[in-house]
């Protein structure tokens, strides 16, 4: 069997991480691919699926607080950490499962796994070399040129501090008017056309976009619907290209 792909969602806090995990399980699903999904959010209430390993049976943000009595961002700052502890154990418990992919949902706020020591941790022992992220950008931010030029900068902070690579998606484009999708997705594939949009507005935008731009970090965006399962074909043929050159994981299999 093929060694198992992690797709890590990541992305800011209401991005939609959750419900894309889910639209990702119900494609594969469809496509007879074997995976297991592993919650490392915590603070969740709820989830709209049910995950294979949920690192809220250990712990809580609830039961750090009370335990360390701390507040709710000061307990979810000790359950980033405390994660990374349990890394292996995770890694344990999805040896039960024959999954060909795994599913991980990450922390609500993404600098919790993306800029702390405890998501290297994370990723050395869940496993570097067959890893990848899918960054969610919000679809409301995204909508003016610095919002968006924003969330590239975010995106791109993820790609310098995980080292994975990484596939940028626009989350709910389902909820956006087909001339600002139009508009976004066309910011991703021409550049140019976002400076263009972005003269008007703050200098510091400006700056920010030739950085971007030199260093190739402007990307095009795949939109997704977590509703319709939209985009999520193109996800799961990129992941394919990355790591078994194009080839199908149902040719491999059968």
């Amino acid at each position: 069997m093929e060694e198992r792909i992690f797709v890590f969602a990541v992305g800011t806090a209401g991005s939609g991480k959750s419900y894309f995990t889910k639209a990702f399980s119900d494609y594969l699903d469809f496509k007879k691919i074997d995976h297991a999904i592993v919650n490392l959010d915590p603070g969740a209430d709820y989830l709209p699926y049910e995950p294979d390993v949920d690192v809220r049976e250990w712990f809580t943000v609830s039961d750090i607080m009370e335990k360390y009595n701390v507040g709710p961002n000061g307990a979810q700052i000790i359950s980033a950490d405390l994660i990374a502890t349990r890394a292996q154990d995770i890694v344990d418990d999805l040896d039960l499962y024959s999954a060909e992919y795994v599913l991980v949902d990450t922390p609500g706020q993404m600098e919790l796994f993306t800029m702390r020591s405890s998501g290297e941790i994370i990723l050395r022992t869940f496993g570097v070399n067959n890893s990848v992220s899918v960054f969610l950008l919000d679809p409301v931010i995204s909508q003016q040129p610095s919002g968006y030029i924003s969330m590239v900068f975010l995106y791109s902070s993820a790609v310098l501090r995980l080292n994975i690579p990484q596939i940028p998606v626009l989350s709910k484009s389902d909820l956006l008017p087909e001339h600002t999708l139009r508009k976004i997705t066309g910011w991703s594939d021409d550049p140019e056309s976002l400076y263009d949009d972005i003269q008007e507005e703050k200098s510091l935008s400006r700056d920010l976009f030739h950085v971007l731009k030199d260093l190739g970090l402007i990307r095009p965006l795949i939109p997704v619907s977590s509703v319709s399962g939209y985009g999520m074909d193109d996800i799961y043929d990129i992941i394919q290209e990355i790591y078994f050159s194009g080839e199908d994981l149902e040719s491999i299999r059968y």
